[in-house]
């Protein structure tokens, strides 16, 4: 695993496909991002590594379209404007992203052995409450039983 960081696109396969958003045609794009994230999200098949690493990836791109996200920066994302992204691709996101840090996938067991998988899964987390963020706890009681 050529991985330097935690961040969606510090490791060699993201990088790849970054350069392979950069290479395709604009409108091209977002069926490429589509793609993965339903290859990702298919909770049926075992979730090889380098499908993972992609996975996050084309999150990450999503959630940098999202009103509450933050653009992914990094010098090895793409470097091309992408297209706007359909709201639906938040949903496929998030599922994608559960099937990620979940059994069964490569990517959970490879950073499970890794000295930073606290921090890996805590990206991970930050990503997916931007686009299905968590529901406070109600503080008060609405009314009385």
């Amino acid at each position: 695993m050529g991985t330097w960081d935690i961040g969606p696109f510090d490791n060699d396969t993201a990088a790849e496909f970054g350069d392979d958003l950069d290479e395709a045609a604009r409108e091209e794009r977002e069926s490429i991002i589509r793609a993965v994230l339903e290859r990702a999200a298919d909770p049926a098949d075992y979730l090889d590594a380098s499908d993972g690493e992609r996975a996050v990836a084309a999150a990450a791109l999503v959630v940098g379209q999202h009103p509450d996200g933050e653009p992914a920066c990094s010098i090895y994302g793409p470097s091309e404007p992408l297209p706007a992204l359909p709201t639906d691709l938040r949903t496929l996101a998030v599922d994608a992203l559960d099937h990620v840090v979940s059994d069964p996938s490569e990517l959970a067991e490879l950073w499970a052995e890794a000295a930073k998988s606290s921090e890996w899964r805590q990206d991970i987390t930050r990503l997916r409450n931007v686009l299905d963020p968590p529901i406070p706890p109600q503080e008060e009681a609405l009314f009385a039983i």
